[in-house]
């Protein structure tokens, strides 16, 4: 779905590896093709995330950044949470929000701090 210049994935049902790697293939050229600044990615229905789905959502996230958009993760839920921290799946250096309206608000305060920093270079 897309929202202005933002696109929002929702996730669910159970994920296999192999469709996690197709998800991500799709992502990423969709982001290129459609030239969005942001993509917001809501995994409020998933009810596990192992560790290889975790590390997928981060170069999800790495490759829409170098694609030139900011993104962010939203919706995490409680037990999905405790079980990645349980897991030592490092997650900190990415974006999160509760919930797709607060993950719109970040994207917007991410452009603009790229804006600004962007201005201040010679």
């Amino acid at each position: 779905m897309r929202i202005g210049d933002t696109l929002l994935v929702a996730l669910q049902g159970d994920l296999d590896d192999t469709t996690v790697v197709q998800i991500e293939e799709q992502l990423t050229r969709e982001v290129a093709r459609t030239g969005a600044s942001g993509m917001l990615i809501d995994v409020s229905r998933l009810s596990l995330v192992d560790s290889f789905i975790a590390r997928v959502l981060a170069r999800i996230v790495a490759m829409v950044r170098l694609l030139g958009a900011q993104a962010a993760i939203v919706g995490i839920q409680p037990a999905v949470a405790i079980t990645l921290v349980e897991l030592g799946v490092p997650m900190g250096h990415l974006d999160t929000a509760l919930n797709a309206e607060q993950g719109l608000a970040l994207l917007e305060r991410l452009r603009r701090a790229d804006t600004g920093a962007d201005r201040d270079r010679p």
